[in-house]
């Protein structure tokens, strides 16, 4: 059974910094394209990073380029996403998904990221 785990979000102050990590299971996701998404109440779920195999390629939304950082650790299984000079803006619930073939499959549940002003 395929199973994405979110974690590391939490409460943190405009200016601050959070880590999230994606941890796979039940399935080897190191050829894949894994991508970082958020969805803030009301709104879209939007990407707002993806990661080639092997890290070779990123892309950042422009909303978050230059802050965010999407990693990978293909041994552990796990994407990472490091998130700097954090903004009330960024607030939303953030997930991790495998991109197979032209969609998003094996959605993780989600963790929540809330940034004070």
């Amino acid at each position: 059974q395929v199973q994405l785990a979110e974690s590391g979000g939490g409460l943190v102050q405009a200016g601050g910094s959070l880590k999230l990590s994606c941890v796979a299971s039940g399935r080897t996701f190191s050829m894949y394209t894994m991508g970082w998404f958020r969805q803030a109440p009301g709104k879209e779920r939007i990407l707002v990073a993806r990661i080639t195999p092997g890290g070779v390629n990123t892309y950042y939304a422009d909303s978050v380029k230059g802050r965010f950082t999407c990693s990978r650790d293909s041994a552990k299984n796990t994407v990472y996403l490091q998130m700097n000079s954090l903004k009330p803006e960024d607030t939303a619930n953030y997930y991790c998904a495998v991109q197979v073939g032209s969609k998003y499959d094996f959605w993780g549940q989600g963790t929540q990221v809330t940034v004070s002003s």
